[in-house]
């Protein structure tokens, strides 16, 4: 039988990751943050003092990156864990630049594919449903209002100790929408077949339960 693949898409702090990360563990599938990959190629572009935007540059230092996610959702680069470094505000604000480059996509693509390939996973990003895998069983489209994700993204740096401005974190959601839907490469939409969620007024747990029963409906999986 075949692995199943529940992908889940949509823009910068949806909550996305929460969601996907509690779906995986209700349904004992393996999950996959493939934002966290994009992050850990940017930390190591600022590592090596260079411009993520500089797209020539970017993409030279792929031969010398190596990427893995255990389990534990941990994320190793270079076999160092960089876990909590990837979540920086220097990353969250140019990892839109690094993710909008072709050859750092294809790259991250092909590794995610194998992953997808040989076990069940719930699988979050930007372009999971519409490109990484576009038959995957179930298909996601998790969406809220700007405001009700910039104060997400907000209330999470201040509870993390990260110094920050609403009106910045605002300004950054919007700028990385534009880039993510903007870019010539795979960019961020709605998966043909995907049921969009919009959780602007929902609970994680509502958002949770939604995407088990749509899980139920699309495949026959039970929680």
């Amino acid at each position: 039988m075949n692995p199943v693949v529940i992908a889940i898409d949509g823009p910068a702090a949806a909550g996305k990751s929460t969601v996907a990360k509690l779906v995986a563990k209700k349904l004992g599938y393996t999950y996959v943050d493939t934002g966290a990959m994009y992050r850990a190629v940017t930390l190591y572009v600022l590592q090596k003092g260079a411009d993520p935007k500089d797209e020539n540059i970017s993409c030279s230092f792929l031969p010398q990156i190596d990427i893995e996610v255990d389990e534990q959702d941990h994320v190793f680069l270079n076999q160092q864990d960089v876990t909590e470094e990837i979540r920086s505000r220097a990353v969250a604000e140019n990892v839109s630049y690094i993710a909008s480059y072709k050859k750092i996509r294809l790259f991250l693509v092909e590794l995610q594919r194998k992953i997808a390939k040989n076990a069940n996973v719930v699988m979050d990003g930007r372009d999971i449903g519409s490109y990484v895998v576009p038959d995957a069983n179930v298909k996601i489209y998790q969406n809220a209002s700007v405001k009700t994700r910039a104060k997400r993204r907000y209330d999470e740096n201040i509870s993390k100790g990260i110094a920050c401005t609403y009106e910045e974190i605002e300004k950054e959601v919007k700028k990385r929408d534009y880039i993510d839907s903007h870019r010539s490469f795979a960019p961020l939409k709605k998966a043909k077949g995907a049921v969009e969620i919009d959780t602007s007024e929902m609970t994680i747990e509502e958002v949770v339960q939604r995407i088990l029963e749509i899980v139920q409906e699309k495949s026959g999986v039970q929680k």
